[in-house]
Parts: structure tokens; sequence; C-alpha cells
């Protein structure tokens, strides 16, 4: 490997997890999707019945299985899941990665030294991409690996070589079993294929173009298209339901509507929002789409329509969502707007020849590339056009209408009182499972032997990841979490902690059996302790003692 990707990761990781430490290990700042995947890593290996179903089918399961390795060490270091430093090193990792495939996309296009340092940088550096490479979230990994699927595609375009089809094939699967939103994104790179495809000989040669661009299409689309047959048919088995994110109590539908967190506007002020979501990340993106798009006509060059196409179906799917009121208004979701405007950047300028080489190139291998021209002008209009939005994104990813998650990260340093209702929410943001970790080291001095303490994982998987000895609650991974929810006496159990049964506290398992344990203890227990929360929509903790422990 060449000193100059390697020089890149490790910038850029070490940056990230020194970003990532400071935020969780300094300030308590946590994101609650990472933690939770954090919690169903440990319970794989450490519950009172680990087992691989643990990882959970809300979720798809890249995220949290590739944290395995590190949770394993959790055991002897808990702060490692307590303060999610295990997440926080794959998302450095995998952001890190989508740097370097940044990068190569603009070395491949023969762009200059300073050009691919400048939109590297400007890549790395935005407020989101270092955000998100840093807190443990899912982002960084779908990213890397729709960024490898973007950089292998375009080269596809160039050299006709399978290897790159199929790479990029297998690098959508991966981001299918990392987010469901790849999915959009299998389906154009198909049809980015057969449109490639039928294209070249000026669509002559018919029959043998469209068997071509069949099979190239299935080449793509195979192995994404068998990670969704295949983790749909894993959840049916297990749980019941194929599509766990969009049917179960605990999916994202149910959540939408327990929490009263989606979009409370019409659908064109919801399409609004979600287009200024996306411009907020790349300003420049609709001029640098038409000028790239008019540039790449006039040059007869393949290699642009893959990034729109395929970021694009991502930013699509996102908007549709918003608009018809399924999902958040979080503006992690058009995080790919930002890869999108980084490669327009590089294929302003004209592709060099000799910039990469094929393992195998094709029957259809398009050599010699155009002869560049106007490339330091056209280099520096590109780079221009990122670096002028970067203030606005680094503005709004601190709005919190517009980056609700993200907006607390500005108060970090404040240490003033303020009253205003921005910095007190901010504040609380930034305290979020700080009591949960308070709770958890106030069981685990008890000594409390295995299966002792009963909780739903809604809100119990901060308490989970935060405690040194995860063995000894009962969660609904287990296998027989419903016969200890029934008798939790005669199982053994001591404790049982629970949340208020309203809003996501509705789909809470023992709110579910016992509605009323929460106000009185419906029968069941006694109230030992209340905990109050200090973080931002979150619960009121209580503890009950079980009666007729046996």
């Amino acid at each position: 490997m060449r000193r100059g990707p390697v020089a890149v990761f490790g910038s850029a990781f070490a940056a990230y997890l020194a970003f990532g430490l400071t935020l969780s290990v300094r300030f308590g700042f946590m994101m609650g999707d990472a933690l939770s995947r954090t919690s169903a890593a440990q319970s794989v290996l450490f519950s009172r019945d680990p087992h691989v179903g643990a990882i959970g089918f809300i979720f798809t399961p890249l995220t949290a299985l590739l944290q395995l390795p590190i949770v394993a060490f959790s055991q002897w270091w808990p702060a490692l899941t307590r303060y999610n430093i295990t997440a926080i090193t794959i998302s450095a990792l995998f952001m890190a990665g989508a740097v370097v495939m940044i990068h190569g996309i603009c070395r491949d296009r023969g762009c200059g030294a300073i050009q691919s340092g400048c939109l590297t940088a400007l890549f790395a550096l935005n407020p989101l991409i270092a955000s998100y490479g840093a807190n443990g979230m899912s982002e960084a990994v779908f990213l890397f690996f729709m960024c490898w699927a973007v950089r292998r595609l375009i080269r596809w375009c160039h050299s006709d070589d399978v290897h790159d089809l199929l790479l990029a094939g297998l690098a959508l699967a991966f981001g299918y079993l990392t987010r469901y939103d790849a999915v959009a994104a299998i389906a154009a790179a198909a049809f980015v294929v057969v449109v490639v495809t039928l294209s070249r000989n000026g669509w002559g040669n018919a029959s043998t173009l469209v068997r071509r661009a069949v099979l190239d299409a299935v080449l793509v689309a195979v192995p994404g298209t068998a990670a969704f047959i295949v983790w749909s048919a894993t959840s049916w088995l297990i749980t019941g339901q194929a599509l766990a994110q969009f049917s179960s109590a605990y999916g994202n539908s149910a959540i939408l509507e327990q929490s009263g967190g989606g979009p409370t506007g019409g659908r064109l002020d919801n399409l609004s929002y979600a287009l200024g979501e996306i411009f907020v990340l790349a300003p420049a993106l609709v001029v640098m789409l038409a000028v790239v798009g008019v540039v790449a006509w006039r040059r007869r060059d393949l290699e642009f329509v893959v990034a729109p196409l395929l970021f694009g179906a991502v930013l699509a799917f996102q908007v549709a969502s918003y608009v018809l009121g399924t999902t958040f208004g979080f503006i992690r979701f058009y995080i790919c707007a930002v890869p999108l405007l980084i490669v327009l950047a590089a294929q302003l300028t004209s592709a060099r020849e000799g910039a990469f080489h094929a393992k195998r190139p094709g029957a259809y291998n398009r050599s010699p590339r155009p002869a560049p021209r106007h490339t330091r002008v056209l280099a520096f209009a590109g780079v221009a056009a990122v670096a002028v939005g970067m203030p606005i994104t680094a503005y709004g990813v601190l709005q919190p209408r517009l980056a609700p998650q993200q907006y607390a990260l500005g108060y970090l340093f404040d240490e003033s009182p303020s009253a205003s209702p921005s910095a007190t929410t901010a504040k609380r943001i930034i305290a979020s499972f700080g009591t949960e970790r308070r709770l958890a080291e106030y069981l685990d001095a008890k000594g409390l032997p295995p299966g002792s303490v009963l909780t739903d994982t809604v809100y119990g998987f901060a308490v989970l990841a935060a405690s040194s000895r995860p063995e000894q609650f009962v969660v609904p991974s287990d296998e027989d979490f419903t016969e200890v929810l029934n008798d939790p006496g005669g199982y053994g159990v001591h404790f049982i902690l629970t949340v208020p049964n309203k809003g996501r506290g509705e789909s809470d398992a023992v709110n579910r059996r016992y509605p009323t344990i929460w106000e009185n203890g419906a029968g069941v227990g006694t109230l030992s302790i209340e905990v109050p929360n200090d973080g931002a929509d979150q619960p009121v903790w209580r503890v009950f003692e079980v009666l007729g422990r046996r």
C-alpha cells in the first residue's frame, strides 16, 4: 500500500478517535442509538443468556457485530462499554476509511496532489463528517461502504473490469447490513450499470449489449439482494417479523408514534425542511450538479452518472421518508450530500489517462481518457465550491431546529449559568445517560447474582452498557424473558427497573405486562428508590424490590 493512503487513514483515525473519546469520557456526550448497539453487542457475549440472536433485529447487524472483538475486553475494562468506546473506535475506523475512499476517488480521477489533498481535507473536516466519525453511530460505517461502492463503479465505467463491479456489489451488500437506506443505492447501482452498458458503442450491437447489461446488473445487485433476503429470513425465523425495523413495537414507526417526534407540517413544508437540510450540508450541490452534468455531457464522460445516482438514491429515499412522515428530521440522514459534492468537485476536472490500472480491463475499456483542459482553473473552482459552504454547514449543525442531535456540541465549553431554552436543553443532551451510569453503579455495588434485575431495553440499554456485571440483568433477548416477566419472584428476581408508562415507555415490556407498576408497584414490588434523570428526553427511573421472592 502506498504511503499516501496510509497517512490519510492514520491521521483521520487518530483525530476522530481523540475527538470521540474527548466527547464521551471528558464530557459524557453519547448518542443513544450508538449506545444501544453497544449494549446489544455486550449481550451477545456477556449477558446471562449469551447468544448471537441477542444482537437484535431492529437495526441491521453489522455495526454491532463489528464491535464484538473490542467488547470482548470489556469484562476487564468496563469503561469500553460504559463510555461507548467500542462504538467510537468503529466509527473512527470506518470514517477514516471513507476519507481514504474519497482520496482514492480523487487520485483515480487523476486530480493533482494539491487538489486531492484539499478535497480530502474538506471532506474529513466537514463538521457533520467529523461528528459522526467520533460518536459511534452507523453513519460512518454506511458512508465507508457507499464511498467504496461509488469508487468502484466509477472505475468500472472506465475500465469495464468485472473485479470493480463485484467489489461495488459487495460494498453495497455490507452497506445494507449497516443501514436499510442501501436498498435504494442497490437499485440505483443496477440502473447505472444497465444504462452505462447499453450506452457503450453508441447503443449498437443491441442484443449483445442487452444480455451484457442484464448480466452486469445481476453481478452488482445480487450480493445486496442476498443480504436483504438472508437478514429478513433470519429475523422472521427468530422473531416472527421479517422487517422488525418497521413492524416491531420497538421499531421506527412505533417510536415515531410514541414520541411524537415525526414531522408535524404538511408535505410541502416537510419537503422544504428536508431540502434545507441538504442545502446546509452541501450549499453548492445544485449548482455543481448542473455544471458538472453539462461538462460531463460534452466530454461523453460516463463516470459522472455514478455518484449522483447512488448518493442521490439514498438522499431521495430519506427525503421521501420524511415527506411521508415515516422518519425523524435528523440532519444525519442526509449525510450522503457531503461526499456527493466532493466527488462532483473532483469530476469538474477532466479525467487523466493512467491515473489507475485495472486488473483485467474489459471489452469496453475506455482508453485513452480525454486529455485534461483548464485543469488548474477547474480544480480551483471545484475546491472553492466546497470550501465556501463550510461556514454554512458549521452554522447549520449548531442550530436546534436543523440539527437537534448535534447542536449541543456548541455548548460543550459553556460554563455560564445560561437560562435560555436552547442552552438548558443542550446541557441536558450532553448529560444524557449520566443518570443511567450512576444507576448501573448503584446496582453493581450490591453484588447481585445473575438474573437479579428485570428490565426492558427500550431505555434500559444505557444501564446495561454502563454495568460491569451485565449478567445480573434479565432482558428481552433472553430466551426465558417472558417466563421471568410473568413470575419475577418465582425466578429469583430482586429488582425491577421501571419507567413511566407514556411516550416510548408504552412499548416497555414491563409496562405492557404491569401497566400500573410505575405508579404503585402493580402488586409485584415495593418502591426501593426513585432516580430523577439529568438527561434530555430520558425518563425518571423507579426501582422496585420484588415481593414474594424465592
